[in-house]
């Protein structure tokens, strides 16, 4: 998609130093996919303590093996 913004200079050059990119637009797709994943590590790190997940893999796995066809 392309989409016209003004970002200024100093902070475009700052970025593309950061980011080792070649071009504005691979700096700005770069530090946007970072500041997405910060986020949702945000949003995960916040449900801490609010969730009641049950540690049984171990069980579900042998579930799994035990539907499993057998030849």
């Amino acid at each position: 998609m392309r989409t016209t913004i003004n970002i200024d200079d100093k902070i475009c050059k700052e970025l593309m130093q950061l980011t080792s990119a070649s071009s504005r637009s691979k700096a700005i797709q770069t530090a946007l996919s970072e500041y997405i994943d910060l986020k949702r590590k945000k949003q995960l790190l916040a449900m801490r303590g609010k969730l009641n997940i049950t540690d049984n893999w171990q069980e579900l796995r042998q579930q799994e093996l035990q539907e499993l066809p057998h030849d």
